[in-house]
């Protein structure tokens, strides 16, 4: 694998550049630059390449295919947008001060999930670094920042991205970033990059104009499927595996969460998560450095985790939606859409023990047997949590879950994630019980397009609220509504805060509760009671949580009567803001307050 790029600008010296981009549409394509035009030249199976441009870091380029002068779809910088033309910038000039870091192992992550334009005032990656130490405090070891790709417009969730390699330029670009990802791994924080490989956004989308980026075969939930499989797939193949590598090698990024792999269409016999996997995998060895790869997966098939020398994909780790399904239904009492599949003490029960609900069961929601068998994997390879931004943005009016359930029923569901066997991610804010709600926005400039996102907001959420109601996604104010509260926080939310930093300290100090291994943790229910009991066993030590969903006393018989427990953790103590009402784990009846998390330890 060669330790450059093998598509789009790449500086061979000071000022001189060589460029090279899959293009089979182009009869004519020049690289238009300060200094003159520069001809591309055919090389083989449609890519078109040039040597010797006189260019330098900074200066603003354009390409011309077939008489039409449009940005570089391989382009890191779009400083005026994406309507703009392409600025050259040079990934090496940074001087990067983390030579000591090698990355993290995914069975010691705790993720913290965060949108670069809400999650700070201002917006920025340089805005993030400031806050760097309040994360590490919290006890976080991984930020995951929803897409940076050079999306229209200022406010985007980032999914709608149209330069897969542009780093977005109201965000602070793609120094800004350097800088960021350099400054976290000193605070020993791994970054990871939430990648977009499934679709492409529809404002200031030009990379049709360059060859057949997407296929008719298939459609998927955002329009037309890219093309990995079909006539022409081996240049786009190469595209987002160097996109990959790019991120990872060049911006030092630990980390990629693939978004919505189940949507990436894809029958060739090395489907394209594989072949990115497989890449990476090489870069491990060749750099020493411990890179992974997460996706986003509703399928509920452990085929995109199973190693490559078991013929899997090779994720290391995928999201676990059905756990949160589980969690929040049982905690909030929603039972509308995909939660009709969710609800009892049985279902959080069975994730606990098995990450997924459905492993080859019968789904009511989708009318058939849906799932795989989680036996044999690790439990780091499901990242669970109790609030992600899609779990919360897709709610019309955005809400988290401090707007939906009371404040001690937020430290259950907290224990409920930090406790499990899995992987935890947090989304910001939810560590100090956040009420301003995240919302879905967009800033397109076509009027047609704003008005059929609007359209399709209000028709989604028609069976339930009046259209009227629907917050405007193109309103600026949708976008100020979703920024987290730094200042002014109530005593409330700074003990809500101690709690999570508790629950991270506990699971991070002590071996047996970090311990990853799933047959050593099991989770059992008591019959007609909302209340469950966690049990992780290391050789003669035993820790046990038991979380009550009830709004009632539950007088609870431990497991193992005889031994002598320590209590660790009663949430509902004065400490985390709860009603303090005294508990007694001498006895073997133990009487646990409504809507608490009880952890207690025998070593």
């Amino acid at each position: 694998m060669s330790d450059q790029r093998k598509i789009g600008l790449h500086f061979t010296d000071y000022n001189q550049a060589s460029y090279r981009i899959w293009a089979p549409y182009a009869n004519t394509i020049l690289l238009e630059t300060v200094s003159g035009n520069y001809p591309l030249c055919a090389t083989d199976k449609g890519f078109k390449e040039v040597h010797g441009i006189e260019i330098s870091d900074g200066d603003a380029y354009s390409l011309v295919i077939n008489g039409k002068t449009t940005a570089d779809p391989a382009s890191l910088y779009q400083p005026d947008g994406v309507e703009g033309p392409s600025m050259a910038f040079d990934p090496a000039k940074f001087k990067w001060s983390d030579g000591e870091w090698k990355g993290l192992s995914v069975s010691d992550l705790i993720i913290y999930e965060l949108h670069t334009g809400t999650f700070t005032e201002e917006g920025t990656f340089d805005s993030i670094i400031s806050r760097l130490e309040y994360l590490g405090e919290l006890g976080i070891n991984a930020i995951e920042l929803m897409p940076v790709a050079q999306f229209p417009g200022k406010r985007n969730w980032g999914y709608d991205g149209v330069f897969p390699f542009a780093v977005h330029n109201s965000y602070g670009g793609p120094a800004g970033l350097q800088r960021l990802i350099d400054a976290s791994h000193h605070h020993s924080i791994a970054v990871i990059l939430d990648v977009v490989i499934n679709h492409l956004g529809p404002e200031g989308n030009y990379i049709p104009l360059f060859g057949p980026f997407f296929t008719d075969k298939y459609l998927t939930p955002w329009g037309k499927a890219i093309n990995f499989d079909d006539a022409w797939c081996d240049g786009v193949r190469l595209f987002y595996i160097e996109n990959i590598l790019m991120w990872l090698r060049d911006f030092h990024v630990d980390g990629i969460r693939l978004d919505a792999v189940h949507a990436v269409k894809d029958f060739s016999p090395s489907n394209i998560i594989k072949a990115i996997t497989e890449q990476v995998a090489i870069l491990n060895q060749t750099s020493h450095i411990n890179h992974f790869i997460i996706g986003e997966c509703d399928l509920n098939d452990t085929h995109y985790i199973s190693s490559l020398n078991s013929g899997g994909y090779g994720l290391n780790a995928t999201w676990c939606d059905e756990f949160h399904h589980a969690l929040h239904s049982l905690a909030t009492g929603e039972k509308a859409g995909y939660y009709s599949d969710f609800g009892t003490t049985g279902h959080l029960v069975k994730s606990f023990n098995e990450a997924f609900v459905y492993t080859g069961n019968w789904s009511e929601h989708r009318k058939k047997d849906f799932g795989t068998p989680t036996a044999g994997f690790a439990g780091y390879q499901f990242v669970v949590f109790s609030q992600n931004h899609d779990q919360v943005g897709n709610r019309m009016k955005g809400e988290r879950l401090s707007s939906l359930v009371d404040f001690e029923m937020l430290k259950v569901i907290a224990g409920a994630v930090m406790f499990s066997p899995f992987t935890p991610l947090l989304f910001m804010g939810e560590e100090f019980a956040e009420i301003h709600p995240f919302l879905y926005f967009i800033d397109h400039s076509g009027k047609e397009l704003i008005e059929m996102v609007r359209e399709g907001r209000k028709k989604e959420f028609s069976a339930f609220f009046n259209a009227e109601e629907v917050p405007d996604p193109q309103s600026e104010n949708t976008f100020m509504q979703s920024k987290l509260t730094w200042n002014d926080r109530t005593v409330s939310q700074q003990q809500m805060m101690e709690f999570y930093r508790e629950l991270i300290d506990l699971r991070k100090s002590m071996s047996i509760w970090k311990n990853s291994e799933r047959k050593h943790f099991s989770a059992k229910k008591f019959d007609g009671q909302k209340i469950i009991q966690l049990t992780r066993e290391k050789g003669n030590e035993l820790l046990v949580a038991i979380l009550n969903f009830e709004d009632r006393e539950i007088p609870v018989i431990t497991c193992e009567t005889h031994i002598r427990w320590q209590l660790l953790l009663n949430s509902s103590d004065p400490e985390w803001g709860g009603p303090g009402k005294p508990v007694d784990v001498s006895e073997p009846n133990i009487d646990v307050p409504p809507h608490t998390m009880l952890i207690i330890y025998s070593p």
